[in-house]
């Protein structure tokens, strides 16, 4: 086994290859790409949050210096791939995207329900502002707790036999019901929103009548060229979606929300491109945030510490017109060996706009969950709560039956514990202080599912022995790029600085979105074929160079030039092969996808938190002074960015702990929390020391290159354990969050 800490970097981890460019301020990021006569579009957004719009004036705006066109349901082009406008209008039915400008009726508030293009920014955000709007309000429902009787079944649960979120049992319930120590509790997770820096951002340019390009802020730019295609009735090649650099999204990126379609729309009526971006404002209603959660965890075990039975309930928030899904409760299903297990999930339509995933969609919030209660059952039974977990470890997945392709979760139990202190913690809460501040140390564990897409990557050695490397993949802050980097360098043995990874845009072989993790096991294994299938090429043409390479050896290739054999010491070099050829380049395309694997063994990423707080007994204050995170996501393809990535997802995990939280006025049903100024995230002082292991062991059932996702796993479990250190330190359990001094005072 390879544990590894890059708190004291010992390997040869490549710094990010786009680093130069993004700290000097030449990436090119969405909304900044040079386009003839661009034009600039700027949204007006309803004051109510159900009902319909009345009448709009907009005389004196379109009379307005500058202004080209003020759009609304009045006047806007019809859009192909939707269905004809109805008289009346009726409200859509269930499952049914938001199609903006398209009737009067008004689902949420911030909704967009007009939209000012002019020549300027300037002059179209003053033309907005004298855009009237009225209304006939109807009442709305945008309070969760006042409204949980609403919840119902999602329908696609209804029609799907297999899905997931159907209601779960195995086991016997009486082992529940009988057991010998149980707990019940209800937890909360407010809605929270992504807060990346990049606001959404889009540049629209109609090149043709039948022909589209798009700059975007998006997460995945073939699956944007689908939806955008379907939505105007083009051939996918006509349209063209380009997301070379991203500002951070978290996953508010994931989809074609309503501000993109009003852009593309607006650029075809006006006849020129269009610029729009989102105000921080427009943020919290335009891009989706993790949904209002509330979670029921019943646990039972013996006075031993052997669990006897897990059910696990969870309502979530959604809109009234589409049903976002989220895997809340199906980490109880499979992380402890619980002989009996239940679980659940079901959604509550209100007045909002639709949620979406966001980092650790559904995990992180069924992991709070989770983890406190095992916490909590931990505190009853006495008993240590690494040690209830360890005794409750499942050697295989109690849900499918069936192996782990590869599990160290025990390994990350035991290397976390270690170089946390764990051994040395007081069992009894609020018995420790330190400088007059309580003292608390709590733990959870992390689990996040495996996903791995159909992946295409082309490979070009070019004449000089320079690689580029190509895949319509994202990059919303991991280091992609750089991953994808080391992974060809290591394949061909060349220097990294020879190879240029190209992604980004949608003419690019196909690869998935950025989003659940996927992006390593999926495009990674895309670009490892590619090489190897390059590399192989280039072996058959240094063969028929040379006679040594065709008695039997075994070629290997290594700074550039590929050999007989491991023992040969004369090389022929990639730009000779090329050369001698006659050939300019030499490019291939491969594939990579999922096999019977699937269908034999259980597959997960797994980690473990181990949190130390400071809590001010006098304010209430919590302050995180100390973390210890390991996870187990087979290799790890490049430790400077991979720890970059388990620091973000901690830092992230504090925020959902102890500050994030988009408070709402019911009244308007409209966010109060809507700036950076309100809307609080940590900030550099609120983030501790933070150390980050892996075990670095090759899951190889997964795919070629032996890696799982961590982009997820490193925030998932993290606010279970800052909950559990607080209750250690206090003696209060807070199963609210965010955790705030009025809820320990």
């Amino acid at each position: 086994m390879n544990r590894k800490s890059l708190d004291n970097p010992s390997d040869n981890s490549l710094s990010r290859v786009d680093g130069a460019v993004k700290v000097t301020g030449t990436a090119t990021y969405s909304a900044e790409y040079v386009v003839p006569e661009l034009a600039h579009a700027v949204l007006v957004t309803s004051t109510i949050a159900k009902g319909s719009i009345t009448a709009i004036e907009s005389q004196e705006a379109e009379a307005a210096p500058g202004v080209l066109a003020v759009i609304s349901h009045l006047n806007a082009i019809e859009v192909p791939g939707w269905p004809a406008r109805k008289q009346p209008a009726e409200r859509a039915p269930v499952g049914t995207a938001f199609r903006v400008f398209y009737d009067p009726l008004i689902y949420f508030d911030g909704q967009p329900v007009a939209m000012v293009v002019a020549g300027t920014r300037e002059q179209a955000v003053h033309a907005a502002s004298l855009v009237r709007v009225t209304y006939r309000k109807e009442i709305h429902q945008t309070h969760f707790e006042k409204n949980t009787s609403k919840a119902g079944i999602p329908l696609n649960v209804q029609r799907a036999k297999n899905s997931p979120f159907q209601d779960y049992a195995r086991g016997d319930a009486a082992a529940l019901t009988n057991a010998e120590v149980r707990i019940e509790a209800e937890y909360t997770i407010p809605t929270q929103h992504h807060q990346p820096l990049e606001p959404h951002a889009i540049i629209a340019v109609w090149e043709a009548d039948d022909k589209l390009t798009v700059y975007d802020k998006n997460q995945g730019v073939k699956s944007a060229q689908g939806q955008l295609a379907q939505a105007f009735k083009l051939p996918r090649e006509k349209v063209q979606v380009v997301a070379t650099y991203i500002g951070g999204a978290f996953g508010s990126g994931i989809r074609v929300w309503p501000h993109t379609m009003a852009a593309v729309m607006a650029a075809k009526q006006v006849k020129r491109p269009v610029k729009l971006v989102l105000g921080r404002e427009q943020m919290f209603t335009s891009v989706g945030y993790r949904p209002y959660t509330v979670q029921k965890l019943t646990l039972g075990a013996s006075k031993t510490g052997q669990l006897a039975g897990i059910m696990h309930e969870g309502t979530g928030q959604t809109s009234a017109y589409e049903e976002h899904l989220e895997r809340t409760v199906l980490a109880s299903r499979a992380l402890y060996a619980s002989a009996y297990a239940a679980t659940r999930y079901r959604l509550l339509p209100l007045d909002v706009n639709t949620p979406t995933w966001m980092r650790g969609p559904g995990d992180a919030t069924g992991m709070f969950a989770l983890e406190s209660a095992m916490d909590e059952l931990a505190f009853a039974l006495k008993m240590d709560p690494l040690e209830f977990r360890l005794k409750n470890y499942a050697e295989s997945d109690p849900e499918r039956n069936l192996p782990w392709s590869a599990k160290s979760l025990r390994e990350c139990y035991e290397l976390g514990a270690e170089k946390f202190g764990w051994k040395n913690r007081m069992q009894e809460p609020r018995s420790v202080k330190r400088g007059g501040m309580l003292l608390g140390s709590g733990m959870a564990s992390s689990l996040y599912g495996f996903h791995r897409h159909p992946s295409k990557a082309r490979a070009l050695m070019q004449a000089d022995g320079s690689v580029i490397v190509q895949s319509a993949t994202m990059d919303i802050g991991p280091g992609t790029g750089t991953a994808m980097t080391r992974i060809a360098a290591k394949v061909l043995g060349v220097n990294a600085k020879k190879i240029r990874f190209e992604l980004g845009h949608s003419a690019l072989p196909d690869a998935p979105g950025q989003n659940g993790s996927s992006t390593i096991p999926s495009v990674g294994s895309a670009v490892h074929v590619v090489c190897e299938a390059l590399k192989s090429k280039l072996v058959t043409l240094a063969g028929e160079m040379s006679e040594r390479f065709r008695s039997g050896g075994q070629p290997v290739v290594r700074n550039g030039q590929v050999f007989s054999s491991g023992e040969d010491k004369e090389g022929i070099n990639y730009s000779d092969i090329l050369k001698y050829h006659q050939l300019k380049e030499l490019e291939v395309t491969e594939e990579s996808k999922s096999g019977a694997e699937r269908d034999q063994y259980s597959m997960y990423s797994f980690g473990c938190h181990f949190v130390e707080v400071e809590v001010d007994p006098l304010t209430g204050e919590v302050r995180v002074t100390r973390v210890v995170t390991c996870a187990d996501v087979g290799t790890i393809i490049n430790y400077k960015t991979a720890r970059s990535q388990s620091i973000g997802g901690v830092v992230g995990g504090i925020g959902m702990a102890l500050m994030e939280h988009s408070a709402m006025d019911h009244r308007f049903g409209r966010y109060v929390t809507n700036d950076f100024a309100s809307y609080h995230i940590p900030v550099h002082a609120d983030v501790p020391p933070i150390e980050v292991y892996y075990i670095d062991k090759p899951d190889v059932h997964v795919n070629p290159i032996g890696s799982k996702g961590l982009g997820e796993i490193a925030i998932v479990g993290v606010a279970g354990a800052i909950a559990n250190a607080v209750f250690h330190a206090t003696g209060k359990r807070v199963r609210e969050l965010p955790i705030t001094p009025d809820k320990l005072i």
